[in-house]
């Protein structure tokens, strides 16, 4: 299995004292706009693609999911989950793009902030399109095309430390990035708008909402700095539905 990140010890740790790392979903500013976009879960067979410390298979197990399984390749993610998740979820240790479930194996797929690790989004659709059940809801967060482009991921300044602007350079131009993340280099996959649409759509699946959203009133009036963000979008949600 491919070395990951998040199994590093220092960036596990660094990661490990974010908010929405202590705070679960509540520390997650785009947390109520991913809710809003979720499938009714009563009864329900969940996939979780990416599930980190298992907060959204959480949430699906205390809202009626009869089945909940989550992936992610961190063994150190998956240790946490175990420890503070219900035990009626199934965690596997296996990189999201080798996924392999029978047909018709869930109701809903979910997936949080994964997908721009993984270099190919189409390969991500097939294998979630050949489990999930036809009429199933595939709603997922990624870091915004925008956001990916140039790959630094950080803010033009001028002399004094001013912000500037945002760059969106080479956004056509899809592939690996390198980014500062935590204060380690991070390897990301930059997409574009159209893969992500056009991928959803040329694999059979019909778009049932598009958000990009921003920081609510309470990060806005109470995080030093919050307010810059409203100038470059950070995130997409994405919500498709298989035909």
């Amino acid at each position: 299995m491919k070395q990951n990140l998040y199994d590093n010890k220092v960036f596990f740790e660094k990661y490990s004292q974010m908010d929405r790392s202590t705070k679960g979903l509540a520390g997650a500013g785009e947390w109520k706009t991913l809710e809003s976009m979720l499938p009714e879960f009563k009864d329900k067979r969940i996939l979780d693609l990416g599930c980190g410390f298992g907060w959204h298979c959480q949430y699906a197990i205390e809202h009626g999911a009869k089945a909940v399984t989550g992936i992610d390749i961190s063994e150190k993610m998956l240790a946490i989950a175990k420890e503070k998740t219900s035990d009626k979820i199934c965690y596997l240790q296996m990189p999201i793009e080798e996924i392999s479930f029978k047909e018709n194996s869930f109701d809903a797929v979910i997936s949080s902030l994964a997908f721009h690790y993984i270099e190919s989004f189409e390969q991500i659709v097939e294998r979630v399109s050949g489990c999930l059940v036809q009429g199933g809801n595939f709603v997922f967060s990624v870091e915004h095309p925008v956001f990916t482009a140039f790959g630094s991921q950080d803010w033009y300044y001028d002399e004094t430390g001013k912000i500037l602007h945002f760059p969106v350079d080479n956004y056509f131009f899809e592939g690996q990035r390198q980014a500062n993340f935590l204060g380690e280099n991070v390897t990301k996959y930059h997409k574009t708008l159209t893969t992500y649409l056009n991928g959803l759509i040329q694999a059979g699946f019909e778009l049932t909402g598009i958000v990009e959203p921003q920081p609510s009133e309470h990060l806005l009036q109470t995080v030093e700095g919050m307010e810059n963000e409203l100038r470059r979008p950070m995130m997409l949600i994405i919500s498709a539905r298989k035909k």
